[in-house]
């Protein structure tokens, strides 16, 4: 059935919902299918979903009409956590053909019998307590860089989250087969991995099948940091709880792992951290901040942030946008707090209106948008090393240093996965920075 079949893949949602794509799609090429790009005509799609919020649940429906817009006959599956929270409503949209759930996903081509579309899609899907074992995943070839899964669901309780309720428990990949992935990929001629899982601050956690911690992950980026051929390792979103002073010092003296934290803080109220369960208070995070910044004056920080949750009164807003407009950070990611079945958070009084969600969404989006020019005027002047990425856009070719700090040059395929010491001389009026020479290239 493989013979001259091509296959298609999206992505909706995070890093490790990438890294799991791509590996989802090595089984189909292994099979003899042909992989070809989502904007092209396929015989079958694959949707990896995401539920983190409610738009990404409303792309979906989108994204399956535009692949039956370039071939109406297409065999359409979902995967992804969004199809294992809510298998029969996805199902239920016109064009999909096969529902996988946590587990079943990265069987998929073991439930494809034929391409014939259905009237309504098959569900495959397992319960959630089910999804108690480790499956190993890492991107390649869709990007400079990789992103190597290293752990996988999560035992926090936000109130906010359904994350535990699409990926299951807490639950690690073994630290051989982590350093191995590592190789292999390296081997490809990858500059850049970044550690990517649901809760990577807890790997070791479940590592053999059993819940108590065999390495930590300060054990995993020591044993990383030795692996030849790896010229970048950056570190994914990590709790500020398990973000220990070891981790932070190794970091700063490693020639590899780089000066790049993305920090969840989600609110500078500490009532509301407690009615999110989160597991830490504001002085916490105040104090991961202070020790990274002392340790890496340069390093970059990324901050998560949500805003209209439950009870979030106009004080409580203003003290989380105060505290993050004078905390040493380079951006925020924010999210407008979105009501998501079966989480306790639904259920809290104090419902924010949706209008002042947006308006209080926009505002932190604008401190982004001032944090992270602060940031980069910070780092004019400095010599830094780039990974100049693949894409074409609008003539410029665009690249990351170690901290970062996003930098153009005008597009030359010869700069395409090569990394450059140079010296940051000015932001542009997109504000990003450009460069004034090349130092050194480095021939790897």
């Amino acid at each position: 059935m493989s013979a001259d079949k091509k296959v298609a893949f999206y992505t909706l949602g995070c890093k490790l919902n990438f890294s799991e794509t791509s590996t989802i799609a090595r089984s189909f090429v292994s099979e003899g299918f042909e992989r070809v790009g989502f904007e092209e005509k396929a015989d079958i799609y694959v949707i990896n979903t995401c539920s983190v919020t409610e738009n990404a649940d409303k792309r979906f429906k989108t994204i399956v009409k535009s692949a039956l817009a370039r071939n109406k006959e297409a065999f359409l599956i979902a995967v992804g956590c969004y199809a294992q929270l809510k298998p029969e409503e996805l199902a239920a949209v016109d064009g999909v053909d096969l529902v996988l759930g946590a587990t079943e996903k990265f069987n998929v081509t073991s439930y494809i019998n034929d391409l014939t579309k259905n009237d309504h899609g098959e569900v495959h899907s397992c319960e959630i307590v089910d999804a108690d074992f480790y499956v190993s995943s890492y991107s390649i070839g869709d990007r400079t860089r990789a992103f190597l899964k290293v752990q996988d669901g999560c035992d926090y309780k936000c109130t906010y989250c359904t994350i535990p309720l699409a990926r299951g428990i807490s639950r690690s990949d073994t630290l051989e087969n982590v350093l191995k992935n590592a190789k292999e990929i390296a081997e490809k001629g990858i500059k850049e991995i970044v550690l990517t899982g649901v809760n990577i601050g807890d790997y070791g956690k479940g590592e053999f099948g059993n819940k108590k911690h065999e390495h930590t992950f300060f054990e995993l980026i020591r044993e990383l940091g030795k692996v030849n051929g790896i010229h970048r390792l950056r570190i994914s979103s990590i709790e500020p709880n398990l973000l220990k002073d070891e981790t932070i010092d190794f970091v700063a003296n490693s020639t590899t792992f780089v000066p790049h934290f993305h920090i969840p803080l989600q609110s500078g109220s500490d009532s509301l951290l407690k009615k999110m369960k989160r597991r830490y208070l504001r002085k916490v995070y105040t104090n991961r901040v202070r020790k990274i910044k002392e340790t890496m004056p340069n390093a970059c920080i990324g901050v998560d942030v949500i805003v209209g949750f439950p009870g979030e009164t106009e004080e409580h807003f203003l003290e989380t946008y105060h505290y993050l407009n004078d905390l040493d950070i380079a951006y925020l990611h924010v999210f407008t707090y979105s009501e998501r079945p079966n989480t306790a958070a639904v259920l809290m009084p104090g419902v924010v209106p949706k209008h002042v969600r947006a308006k209080r969404s926009k505002m932190l989006r604008g401190l982004s948008v001032k944090k992270r020019r602060s940031f980069y005027e910070s780092q004019l002047g400095n010599s830094l090393t780039v990974l100049f990425e693949g894409e074409n856009k609008g003539g410029y070719i665009h690249g990351f240093t170690e901290n970062y700090v996003k930098v153009k040059a005008p597009w030359d395929p010869k700069l395409v996965n090569t990394l450059h010491h140079v010296t940051l001389s000015k932001i542009d009026e997109d504000g990003l920075v450009r460069f004034q020479h090349v130092k050194e290239v480095m021939h790897v």
